[in-house]
């Protein structure tokens, strides 16, 4: 099978451009906790400290994504997109139309994750 750099490329945009606005829409989330206890009680503070652990996770893996795409855009440059990194078979389209980083066919990626 041939695949479709330009519609590959296209879903690899797509997924960037959400990502980077994720990431900037998040940044609020993950700014320093105010640790006054007369304006913000304990409870509200540490709920507050709990949803800046998550945003940062979040934002964590976004950059992963992101890097993951960048992969992904030199892999298409250098005629390597589509093809599994471990075994050199082909990625199923429909496993890259989910996830556009794929490097892993399914059966190198469920032998991986045992």
């Amino acid at each position: 099978m041939v695949f479709d750099l330009k519609t590959a490329r296209s879903r690899l945009e797509k997924k960037q451009q959400e990502l980077n606005e994720l990431q900037e829409i998040s940044n609020q989330d993950s700014k320093p906790v105010e640790l006054d206890q007369q304006s913000v009680g304990r409870l509200s503070r540490m709920d507050a400290m709990q949803g800046q652990a998550m945003a940062q996770e979040q934002k964590r893996r976004r950059s992963y994504d992101l890097v993951r795409c960048e992969a992904a855009f030199r892999r298409i440059e250098d005629e390597e997109y589509g093809y599994c990194l471990e075994c050199g078979e082909e990625i199923a389209d429909k496993r890259l139309q989910i996830d556009p980083m794929a490097t892993l066919c399914i059966t190198c990626a469920a032998l991986n994750e045992r």
